[in-house]
């Protein structure tokens, strides 16, 4: 990895959709008050009952979607939960990135995140189950990861390159990385990197249970608490629906478009720890971080800011700690996105980069909900309620079952200053 980029590259517009609110706007506020909006789950598919007894798994649930202009019933009808969020998601970023007047075939798109229609294909499934010859023809596209490929990319015109990226609750980051990539290699001009909303069953929610990593049924009766990364009271990650986009392109071609950017991308890095296991490991977290800032032209000591991935795993955050701490970091401003948000799994990277936008442009931290007693208390922890700070770099953080590790930086746009 070359040390610096070849070009400065920025985020010219993003999109957002999740339980807190829907649209950059309405997110922002939700972000900055901690409305949080965790209750049990109540989407079909997401509970399961038998013998008398029926789970109660905690998460923060999507109200509702609105079909974004130009979208036509037909397609809308056609598509999955995770599409119609992906639609709903990228035409914001389009619009608020002026992508209208750039050619398709200078334009990409890299969906992170795989496997993220599985409550819909459970439902179909439990539906057709005793006529199964009868079986719905659109089961067999969107069983396959490229069909949030096709939706977007039929919708919007865009023919430039596009492909799915799968890293587990790394993959909105890594599509990040991806779509950065792309335009530096000049594939593209502009690449929109999508944060797809990883739609679970009652399936993957036992399976994530039973092995530890989301949380129990402990707070079902106050579900306001359950979601806790770095509290020592921390009972698993919880599960909040997400889809984030983010438009990348190089500052130069931002500026001859009049577009403003939102922030500048400059460093990012992926390190694989070697390892099958849910759990990333401080040395290899530590080497994502160093070989980011490396990137970035970045000493520890100017990062104001890190977005943690911070899940609520017990190990997992203990281990991130721990990596922050070797990495000399100790001394940046530290919040808690997810204990607002909820862990959106694929989009969780994506959704992670725009809560650290927002903030660079607001000068305002978000707080941390239910981070009572900090596993490590000699970081510098925003506390319950927002602070203004003034920011200037800030890095994410992304981890990912099977040892991947993410890591971005990013700089208050100079217009900002």
């Amino acid at each position: 990895m070359s040390t610096s980029p070849v070009q400065e590259l920025v985020v010219s517009g993003f999109g957002v959709t999740s339980a807190i609110g829907q649209g950059a706007a309405s997110f922002t506020s939700a972000l900055l008050e901690g409305a949080a909006r965790f209750r049990v789950m109540e989407r079909p598919g997401r509970q399961h009952q038998a013998n008398g007894q029926t789970t109660a798994h905690l998460g923060a649930e999507i109200a509702s979607l609105a079909v974004p202009e130009g979208v036509t019933p037909q397609l809308w009808r056609s598509a999955t939960f995770s599409g119609q969020a992906a639609l709903v998601t990228v035409h914001e970023a389009w619009n608020a990135a002026r992508l209208q007047a750039v050619p398709g075939h200078r334009i990409g798109l890299v969906v992170g995140g795989t496997n993220v229609q599985q409550r819909d294909l459970v439902l179909m499934q439990d539906a057709y189950r005793e006529r199964v010859p009868f079986l719905r023809a659109a089961y067999g596209s969107t069983f396959m990861d490229t069909d949030l490929v096709g939706l977007c990319t039929q919708q919007f015109a865009i023919h430039g390159m596009s492909f799915t990226v799968g890293g587990a609750s790394a993959s909105g980051l890594l599509a990040v990385i991806q779509a950065a990539e792309a335009v530096l290699s000049r594939r593209v001009d502009v690449c929109i990197a999508v944060g797809a909303l990883m739609d679970v069953s009652y399936w993957e929610c036992q399976g994530l249970r039973a092995m530890g990593a989301m949380g129990t049924d402990r707070f079902a009766r106050e579900p306001e608490r359950a979601c806790r990364p770095f509290d020592r009271e921390s009972d698993g990650f919880i599960f909040g629906e997400a889809c984030g986009a983010v438009v990348v392109e190089s500052a130069e071609h931002a500026r001859r478009r009049g577009v403003t950017p939102r922030g500048i991308l400059s460093g990012w890095a992926m390190q694989l720890d070697a390892s099958r296991g849910p759990l990333s490991s401080i040395e290899g977290e530590s080497q994502v971080i160093g070989a980011a800032l490396r990137h970035a032209d970045l000493a520890p000591e100017r990062v104001d800011y890190v977005n943690p991935h911070g899940s609520g795993s017990r190990q997992g955050d203990a281990i991130e700690l721990g990596a922050l701490k070797a990495c000399g970091l100790t001394h940046a401003r530290v919040n808690t996105t997810k204990s607002i948000t909820g862990h959106g799994l694929s989009s969780a990277g994506a959704v992670g980069l725009i809560a650290t936008l927002v903030q660079l442009e607001q000068g305002r931290l978000h707080p941390s909900l239910n981070l009572v007693d900090p596993i490590d208390s000699s970081f510098r922890w925003v506390g319950a309620t927002a602070e203004a700070q003034s920011l200037q770099n800030a890095l994410v953080l992304a981890y990912g079952f099977g040892g991947i590790n993410t890591a971005v930086a990013v700089r208050r746009s100079a217009t900002e200053s």
